[in-house]
């Protein structure tokens, strides 16, 4: 059965395991782990950071929806910005390629440490001066590796395409997914990015289906990307939560808000309410 998760990048001026308790009490029986800075910076997790969030995890009752690898601020060493997930998987430059496979490992290493069974990651954007092909070569040569550790563990590897970058489209994604063949490695399927390249939910649904490992929702207004509260933008929910259903999915739906720092304790909840108002869930088999 689908389950409603809410990720920690809507309140990163709190401390993780606080989110974590926020997100608990509202009732989301699900939490999507960033792992970046201000909270799971892998680089900076201590041993004590890591007894305390199992504690949390166990004390709140609530399951690691996904650990989402997305974004690397921390290599940085700034908050705000980074130049659009990089550096990535994907860049054309060995010496950070490697850093940010290193740290993928890392990720998979802390999913694997409190039972989350995948990790979500982007495939970085295109690099001026570096042919499509050579690109995408070195995306799935990083790909193989990092399965190839994933294995290990049994931890899956969900690509999250996302608008602007050099996985965007489902169907990009699509011949990603053929060319490295393997059952670890699927979708982190954005309905929200579906939307603002107005691909048809139920193609891409159906195109997935088997594959999609976890999901992010947010509400989009005229096919702009900016997360919004659901129900205040154009994306009919109904329609959504039936298509995963209709297609099998009954994992984790992560609300991912993290356009709301300032708010995410209302963001969360009103985001909570509309979603369980709907009459997806009375009609679902249990």
């Amino acid at each position: 059965m689908i389950k409603l998760s809410f990720s920690t990048n809507a309140f990163v001026r709190y401390s993780v395991f606080k989110a974590i308790e926020k997100i608990a009490d509202i009732g989301y029986e699900g939490v999507e782990l960033v792992t970046d800075i201000p909270h799971l910076y892998v680089y900076s997790i201590t041993d004590s950071d890591m007894r305390k969030l199992k504690e949390t995890i166990a004390r709140t009752r609530i399951q690691v929806a996904n650990v989402n690898a997305n974004t690397a601020k921390g290599y940085y060493g700034r908050t705000f910005w980074d130049p659009l997930f990089e550096p990535s998987i994907a860049n054309p430059d060995p010496t950070v390629r490697k850093w940010r496979i290193d740290y993928s490992k890392k990720c998979i290493d802390l999913a694997f440490s409190i039972g989350c069974s995948n990790i979500s990651l982007t495939s970085g954007r295109m690099i001026p001066g570096v042919d499509l092909r050579q690109s995408l070569d070195i995306l799935q040569e990083s790909l193989r590796e990092l399965l190839d550790y994933a294995s290990e563990k049994n931890i899956r590897i969900a690509i999250e395409p996302e608008p602007g970058l050099l996985i965007e489209y489902s169907r990009e994604l699509e011949s990603l997914l053929e060319e490295v063949d393997s059952p670890l490695l699927g979708v982190n399927l954005d309905l929200g990015h579906s939307h603002v390249l107005g691909e048809a939910p139920e193609t891409v649904v159906e195109t997935f289906s088997g594959k999609i490992f976890h999901v992010h929702i947010e509400d989009i207004r005229a096919r702009k990307h900016y997360h919004l509260i659901p129900g205040l933008g154009d994306m009919d929910f109904e329609m959504l939560f039936g298509l995963l259903d209709k297609y099998s999915y009954d994992g984790f739906v992560t609300v991912e808000l993290y356009t709301y720092p300032y708010q995410p304790d209302e963001a969360a909840r009103k985001s909570f309410s509309f979603l369980k108002g709907l009459s997806f869930w009375s009609s679902v088999k249990v």
